[in-house]
């Protein structure tokens, strides 16, 4: 081979990889050409917004109605209101999170991913792409469920900007999850196979959690559990930002596990991606 031949094909061989040096502009406009593409999915298939709309509805409804009176006491469902709500925060950001794997490994098993193996992009576009769309639809199920709180009675006793505070805090701890999730998606071979682990591994943290009730209601062993679950330290801090209350020590908490949970699972998820593309 002659050395301008092979000079020649290193840049197509870049292309085609992705692992060309690529600049931020260029970057930030893959994530924004990729984030429309997920974008235009949703508006062609308005269904895979159920789970952002009805989740956070059926969920308020349920907890409020049914379990609220053996949880708070009967004649205590206001006050449940306020107890639930900012801890469903936490639930609807891991919720939301889990769609990502099991969304990024049903790319790969129709082929979507073998156009985007042929582009010049970054890889990591891709994945960031994503998790910007899925944290539209946090926000979207997030709304819901305040507006759901509002209609029961929720009160803020803080201000507005707490209120926001909390909003933010939960996405910020979804985003994190997320690239577990996508870590997972890209592990395990369907996306059915996914969702059966994820439900596994999701229903012990968010039952076993401060979301529902409080701790000191449960026995001993599962009391110290919620204590080191990272959503009850979510599902405290918005919970004290809405209500009032010592705020401090669990909004770091949460932002430590954040920062912890992408710091691991991030390089991991994108090291996995380039490999199978």
């Amino acid at each position: 081979m002659s050395a301008a031949t092979a000079t020649a094909g290193a840049p197509a061989k870049a292309a085609a990889t992705g692992e060309g040096k690529i600049g931020l502009r260029a970057n930030l406009r893959h994530i924004g050409a990729l984030a429309r593409r997920n974008m235009l999915q949703i508006k062609q298939d308005p269904e895979s917004m159920f789970d952002a709309v009805l989740m956070p509805i059926i969920f308020t409804l349920l907890f409020v109605y049914v379990f609220g009176g053996a949880v708070a006491g009967k004649g205590n469902q206001q006050e449940y209101v306020n107890y639930l709500v900012p801890g469903l925060m936490a639930m609807m950001g891991i919720n939301i999170a889990q769609a990502v794997g099991t969304g990024i490994n049903e790319d790969f098993n129709k082929g979507v991913m073998d156009r985007f193996r042929t582009m010049p992009i970054a890889r990591s576009s891709v994945l960031v792409a994503k998790i910007l769309v899925e944290m539209g639809r946090m926000l979207v199920a997030t709304t819901i469920l305040l507006g759901m709180g509002f209609a029961l009675g929720l009160t803020i006793n803080t201000d507005v900007f707490h209120l926001l505070a909390a909003v933010a805090l939960s996405m910020v701890f979804g985003a994190s999850l997320m690239w577990i999730f996508i870590l997972l998606g890209l592990t395990m071979k369907t996306a059915q196979s996914v969702q059966g682990v994820a439900v596994l591994v999701l229903m012990p943290l968010q039952f076993g959690s401060s979301i529902f009730a409080q701790p000191t209601t449960m026995p001993g062993w599962l009391e110290g559990f919620t204590k080191v679950n990272p959503l009850s330290n979510l599902a405290d801090s918005a919970r004290a930002l809405v209500n009032g209350g010592p705020v401090a020590h669990s909004v770091w908490m949460t932002l430590a596990w954040s920062v912890g949970i992408t710091v691991v699972t991030a390089p991991l998820a994108v090291a996995r991606f380039r490999k199978r593309t």
